[in-house]
Formats: C-alpha cells, structure tokens, sequence
C-alpha cells in the first residue's frame, strides 16, 4: 500500500488523555512540524467542553507547524470506543457517553477523521517506526497511571468482536487482590499501575521508610510521579525500589500470560512508568516471562522498551490515518 501523501500534504496526529492532550503536524515522511500539548482540562476556562478544546489543540499545532490545510486526523483515545464508526463510548475523565469524535473532528476541519485506542496506536506507532518492524504479532504493554495494551496479530490491529481487545491492565492476577477501578478485585492494574505503587509509597513515606519521597514528594500519592520514583531508587531508597520491582515483575506475569495465549515475535514496554526506568522493568519481565510463559512459546520472543515516548501515540495515529486514507 503506497503513501497517498504529496510532498506539501500534511496531517495531523492527536493523543487524547486523561490528565493531557496532544496534537502533532506531519508531514508525508511523518516529520514532526509542528505540536501543541495541553492539559486535558483548561485551568484558565472550567467550561470549556472537552471538544472544543481539542479542536482548539489542532488549529495552535497547526498554527506552530505554519500551515493552513491538512490531509486527515489520527486520533488516539481512551476507550472503550468503536474504531468503526469513532465514537467514544464511555471515557469519564472527559465526561463522554457516545459521543462522536470522529464525526465532530470530520465536520469541524472537512478532513477524514480516524479514531482508536490510544494504547492500541502507542503500540502500532512503536511496531511502526521503532525496533521490532519486521514483526507480525506484537503485544504492547503499557504501565502508567493505569496499564493499558494493544495487539497487533498478523500485522493488523485486532480489536476483536467487542472493538475493545487489548484491555490488558485487567486481566486477574490475584484472585483476592485489591479492588480496581473497573469493580474488579486483583487486576494487573489494580497491582501495578503507578496509582498502585504511589498508594504503597506513600504509606512508606509516612512511616519514615521512603526518605527521598517524603522530603521531595510528601505523604499525598498524588505527587508520587514515575520520575520521582526513578529519583528515589537512585537516591538509594531501598524499600520504594521493592516496591516497583514487584509491581514490574507483576507486568512481567501479565506479559507471559499473554505469551502463552498470543505467541509473539516481540512485546513492547512503553507508558510513563518504563520511560523512566527501562532497566527495572526489562529485568523483571523478563525473569517473570522465564518463569511463567512456556518454554517453546517464549522461545526467541523480543522483549523491548518503547522508544518514540510522548509521540507514540500520534504517530501511531497519523500512520493508521494514511493507510485508511490510502484506501479512498
């Protein structure tokens, strides 16, 4: 499938989050031009929809990249969503309930729109443009203030028959462990997400055991950032460091789980927590894959650290969004 871009067409490449928003303009070579990030809620304007505020994203990104027309939108959100139609089914920290993103971005700038997972186009933009392009089964497990996944089996996407695969942060890892977000005990987020560890860290701190935290982060887990915890193991806190290594050896299970299932050529570890200490979370899931994937299914299996950090996302969604418009 060739690239449908000219060498002065442009296109646009948004990641939509929780807590920030991003929108990145590229070109046919998938060169960054020109970006704008923002939090996800304005500080300065408490009424200004969700909607109105990505547009807004858009025009300033396309503003700084100096260019008056685009080609299309990648979009990456938070799911659950349909990648068919792109509207958002439920995302609560943004307050949609069905609401038509990809049809809004459509009308709103006249350009074809796209719309996925966002984990799901962090893991398609790491297999796309990172270390492991020569494979056709990719898992990505990305650990942050949740932990989300994406599959990509026999070099596609796979949204399976829900549209919502790869929701990987809640699979049960203890069947009696702490309650997750979802309403589900023991998921692999409810054990391993960063909201996990700063809960223990944060306790940890106030009973004098975490030194670095306490006198740089304080007792509220609210300010218990992936960096500071990459601070802390460095600064010598032992108990902290015990801490992410569980929780990264819990990942590490989550991963040879999805081993023994998929049979991969290669898993990509990305999201905040692996950014900021790659070593700690390679080392750990790869001795728990040892131990609970099955020999000949982990066989050969690439383990990697993403490598494309805050653009994963809006890469990913930029090249999904140039194959589709390669089919009009």
């Amino acid at each position: 499938m060739g690239n449908p871009l000219g060498p002065n067409d442009r296109i646009v490449g948004l990641d939509i989050g929780g807590t920030k928003m991003m929108a990145v303009v590229l070109n046919n070579k998938f060169k960054v031009l020109g970006r704008c990030r923002k939090k996800s809620r304005s500080e300065d304007n408490a009424n200004e929809k969700p909607e109105d505020r990505i547009c807004r994203i858009v025009r300033l990104a396309m503003e700084d990249a100096k260019v008056d027309t685009i080609r299309g939108i990648g979009v990456g959100s938070p799911g659950p969503l349909d990648p068919n139609t792109g509207v958002i089914i439920d995302t609560p920290n943004l307050g949609w309930k069905n609401f038509p993103l990809g049809r809004m971005l459509s009308k709103t700038f006249g350009v074809p729109t796209v719309v996925n997972n966002d984990v799901n186009l962090g893991t398609y933009g790491e297999w796309r443009f990172g270390k492991i392009k020569d494979a056709k089964n990719v898992i990505g497990v990305f650990p942050g203030t949740g932990i989300g996944g994406g599959l990509i089996l026999n070099g596609s996407l796979f949204h399976g028959f829900s549209g919502a695969a790869g929701e990987v942060g809640h699979m049960t890892i203890e069947v009696d462990g702490p309650y997750c977000g979802c309403g589900k005990r023991g998921c692999l987020e409810a054990v391993a997400s960063r909201l996990a560890i700063a809960s223990q860290v944060a306790a940890m701190a106030a009973r004098g055991d975490a030194p670095y935290i306490l006198a740089n982060c304080g007792t509220d887990m609210a300010n218990i950032r992936s960096g500071s915890l990459a601070k802390a193991i460095e600064a010598g806190d032992a108990m902290v460091e015990g801490v992410v290594r569980k929780a990264a050896y819990y990942v590490g299970i989550g991963v040879a789980n999805l081993i023994n299932i998929m049979s991969p050529e290669a898993v990509v570890l990305g999201g905040g927590l692996v950014e900021a200490m790659p070593k700690i979370y390679l080392d750990e899931c790869q001795r728990a894959v040892k131990y609970h994937a099955m020999p000949f299914l982990r066989k050969g299996v690439k383990i990697v650290a993403a490598r494309l950090g805050d653009d994963a996302v809006a890469l990913g969604a930029g090249k999904l969004l140039v194959e589709h418009l390669a089919t009009l």
